[in-house]
């Protein structure tokens, strides 16, 4: 297994099919449909606009296992240096520690890239990932109850954070 930095030429497809499996089958994404492959193209065009990473990790063969990325938390431009990431594990892949090694790998992008604090938003029925947060510094900081109706019941969000630096001010920043 190895990280790499996914690109839409290589990776859209295989990132694609791992929306759709979490869009279909799981809470981790509040949509009911199953996403077109030509949004793809703009999910990537938002990452490189903002020099957003997406990292992944392929196996032996070169099929990616699982993503992680982060943008936007707010769009107001005094929330700047704080970043929602995601993770996403390809069925045939979790409960192999992916996701400890894309948390890791996502935390550091940040770091490197000057942000302040990044929120994780997960379904608050989600154990495996809560756990996984929780091991790694994220502390919970609200939870927004029946945000959403997904499965014929309601969903409740959970909201985590982790700051990523000492809380110095960041270096061109006077507003």
């Amino acid at each position: 297994m190895k990280i790499v930095t996914c690109t839409e030429d290589r990776h859209s497809a295989a990132i694609l099919a791992i929306f759709n499996d979490a869009i279909v089958n799981s809470t981790a994404l509040y949509d009911y449909e199953p996403r077109q492959p030509e949004s793809m193209q703009s999910w990537f065009a938002v990452k490189r606009q903002h020099d957003f990473p997406v990292i992944g990790v392929e196996d032996e063969a070169g099929r990616l296992m699982g993503f992680a990325s982060y943008g936007t938390f707010r769009v107001h431009a005094a929330c700047q240096f704080t970043v929602e990431h995601s993770i996403y594990i390809h069925p045939d892949f979790r409960g192999q520690g992916l996701g400890k090694m894309l948390l890791d790998a996502i935390v550091e992008q940040g770091r490197e890239k000057g942000m302040h604090l990044m929120i994780g938003s997960i379904d608050a029925d989600n154990r495996a990932s809560i756990v996984l947060h929780e091991k790694k510094g994220f502390t919970l900081v609200g939870t927004l109850n029946e945000v959403a109706w997904k499965f014929d019941r309601w969903l409740n969000l959970a909201f985590y954070q982790k700051r990523l630096n000492d809380g110095a001010a960041t270096p061109g920043t006077s507003r």
